[in-house]
């Protein structure tokens, strides 16, 4: 069976052969969450066709995506940095399966294992990238430019063309208020660039779609490949 995950895919197979006891196969379901800010990480995810959204959470019950994990990374990053507690709310946006292992096996390979401890090092480079073009998207982008950007990145992790959202979890996802978020909807439907009713988005015209995206859509796209 192929390896989806772009971080154990780049592990030689002597060293993945090694992993392979310690992976377990997992099922997330859509509105899990996996950590909050301050829970000990027991254990990493390497999705395959799960997405998690990292979220900041501000005064206890504001939160702000920061960055979004599917096949090509991992969840619980900071396990790799010696870090024992989450500084994020892990959310599962987009339901699948994923592998998980336990953190000191985690943590404890990453000594024995240069190619994993390799792929880390890279990813960990690209998720510090899309939190940065975040921030900065989030500051100076329009609310439809984020929302286009967003759906596409989601729609290249999840691999699908419709999806379940809610207004909620969209205004957690750019930061901005419900009737934000059915302004923003609103404009890329009134262009028949998207579906959007009773929580479901449907995608209807990717390129067009691509155009309406800020800059940031391609900035971070290396990930979804």
């Amino acid at each position: 069976m192929p390896i989806r995950n772009h971080v154990l895919a780049a592990v030689s197979p002597a060293d993945y052969a090694r992993l392979v006891p310690q992976l377990t196969q997992a099922t997330l379901t859509f509105g899990d969450i996996l950590y909050e800010p301050g829970d000990r990480i027991r254990y990493v995810y390497f999705p395959d066709d799960a997405l998690v959204s990292l979220l900041t959470v501000v005064d206890r019950h504001l939160a702000l995506e920061v960055g979004m994990v599917g096949r090509e990374g991992m969840v619980g990053l900071a396990r790799a940095l010696g870090v024992v507690t989450s500084p994020m709310r892990a959310l599962v946006q987009g339901g699948g399966t994923a592998w998980r292992m336990s953190a000191m096996a985690f943590h404890k390979s990453l000594g024995q294992n240069a190619s994993l401890q390799n792929a880390v090092n890279a990813y960990t480079h690209f998720l510090l990238m899309q939190v940065a073009q975040t921030a900065a998207c989030n500051r100076f982008h329009d609310v439809p430019a984020r929302l286009a950007r967003w759906l596409l990145m989601t729609r290249d992790r999840l691999n699908a063309d419709q999806f379940r959202l809610t207004h909620e979890f969209l205004g957690h996802m750019l930061g901005v208020r419900r009737v934000g978020v059915t302004t923003a909807a609103s404009e890329l439907r009134r262009q028949n660039l998207i579906e959007y009713q009773r929580g479901h988005i449907v995608i209807l015209d990717r390129p067009g779609l691509e155009k309406a995206a800020c800059s940031c859509y391609h900035a971070l796209k290396w990930s979804a490949k």
